[in-house]
Order: structure tokens, then C-alpha cells, then sequence
């Protein structure tokens, strides 16, 4: 974890968050389901992910990267979830970096700010294709609320059928 900075998303990071966030996702998708992914990477990108600033901005939230020297190796996003919460979005770490504790640390990060804003309580979702997220959430205190089948896309989900699972954390 040496080497590795937590800092707030800049202009110039826009282009390795977009390709991380596609490459991440194209990682995800099932055989079955590339075609699903490929439409819930098209919505994101045009909804969310090209336009970061304003549509955390336009949410009072906050999005931050993980950068190693010059590579971004993570990414993550908080939006509030109504008066007493934040929701986690975005948490995603390049392939190519993941068991170093970068996700527990950027988890940790996400924590750390929801209290500065007197936000005490963080909520995030995650989708059954993500067993390692999955493991952190658990590992971390993270209460399970409740389960879905996420039938209708949207940019929080691809839909299509996938089992989501709804956490908490009471900070």
C-alpha cells in the first residue's frame, strides 16, 4: 500500500476512470450477459461516469481515485442517501492491484468522510458477481438489509435478472 495517495477526482483523471470503469465491468459480465454489460457500461458512462464533477456536484457528494504515482488504481464515489447517510458508489480497483488492502483502505476513506459530514451511517450495494466485495462488506461490518433481483436497469444497475445485495453501517 506504499506509494498510493487517496485524493479527490481532477479533470484530468477522467480518462483512466472511464477505462477502468469499463474494463472492470467487461471483467464482470457473464458470456451470457455481454451485451447487458456493454448497455449498462453505454448508460453509465453518458449518465454518470463522463460527467463526474457535476453529477456528484449536482448530489452534494464526493468522488475520489486511488492514484500510484501516475496510474489510477481505484475509484469511488459518495452521494448522499437521504438526511443521515451516504451511499457508497463506484468502488472499483484495478485488477491488476487488488489484495493489498487498497479497497479496505479506500473503504475506510469513505467512512472517515461520511462522519466529517455528519453523515453516521453509510449504505452500498453490490451485485452477486462481486464475491470479493461481497467478503469485504461482510468483514467490515456491514449489515446485510436486503436482497433483490434487479430486474430494471438503471446507472446504479444493469438489471437483467442479477441479485443485489443491500448493506449498512451505522459509523
Amino acid at each position: 500500500m506504499d506509494g498510493i495517495e487517496i485524493r479527490d477526482f481532477a479533470p484530468d483523471d477522467a480518462a483512466a476512470v472511464r477505462a477502468l470503469f469499463i474494463r472492470v465491468n467487461r471483467l464482470l459480465a457473464p458470456a451470457d450477459m455481454r451485451d447487458a454489460f456493454e448497455g449498462y457500461i453505454v448508460r453509465s458512462l453518458t449518465e454518470e461516469i463522463d460527467r463526474i464533477a457535476d453529477y456528484y456536484g449536482e448530489r452534494n457528494g464526493g468522488f475520489w481515485v486511488v492514484a500510484a504515482g501516475a496510474d489510477i488504481i481505484g475509484m469511488f464515489g459518495l452521494e448522499p442517501a437521504g438526511d443521515a447517510a451516504m451511499e457508497l458508489r463506484r468502488m472499483y480497483v484495478d485488477p491488476d492491484a487488488r489484495r493489498r488492502g487498497i479497497a479496505r483502505r479506500m473503504l475506510d476513506f469513505a467512512e472517515q468522510e461520511c462522519r466529517r459530514r455528519s453523515r453516521f451511517r453509510m449504505d452500498l450495494s453490490t451485485s452477486a458477481l462481486q464475491r470479493e466485495a461481497l467478503a469485504l462488506y461482510r468483514s467490515s461490518g456491514y449489515e446485510l438489509v436486503r436482497e433483490e433481483i434487479a430486474d430494471t436497469a438503471s446507472n446504479k444497475t444493469l438489471g437483467g435478472g442479477i441479485r443485489r445485495y443491500h448493506f449498512t453501517k451505522a459509523l
